[in-house]
């Protein structure tokens, strides 16, 4: 074994698991397998980002073309807050993130982006911060 980190990282990644499971942890690469345990965490942090970045997109569609408003706009604002939910439920330690203000605030330009770039509206025309707060962004009820 051995394989370099930066050449493969999954052959790398398979060696560092079976190096654990055998209890040969002197032989570890162990900086790397805590860059990459830290990585797992903000992936996840990510992927709660993008699906709030989509909610928070679909709801600005909602309030700002009315006229658009159909069941699959609907749709994906539930998939999302389904989804939300679900990852918020299987790892709660990220519920710090709808309290965390700089977090909030990339989810929210990400969102008007998206917005933006649908809809053909301007960025400026979309609030500078969220007007919603995280629970009535997750409400079923809620749609703006």
């Amino acid at each position: 074994m051995k394989t370099s980190y930066d050449k493969d990282i999954v052959a790398w990644s398979q060696e560092q698991a079976q190096l654990l499971r055998s209890g040969r942890l002197s032989e570890l690469d162990a900086q790397h397998v805590a860059e990459e345990i830290e990585d797992v965490g903000k992936s996840e942090q990510r992927e709660l980002a993008s699906r709030m970045a989509i909610l928070l997109c679909h709801l600005l569609k909602w309030v700002h073309q009315p006229d658009y408003r159909g069941a699959s706009w609907e749709a994906t604002i539930q998939t999302q807050r389904n989804s939300i939910e679900r990852r918020l439920r299987k790892t709660p330690s990220l519920q710090s993130c709808l309290a965390d203000s700089d977090w909030w605030a990339d989810a929210w330009d990400d969102a008007i982006a998206l917005a933006a770039s649908e809809t053909g509206i301007s960025y400026r025309r979309f609030p500078a911060e969220c007007p919603w707060n995280a629970e009535e962004v997750l409400s079923r009820e809620f749609f703006g």
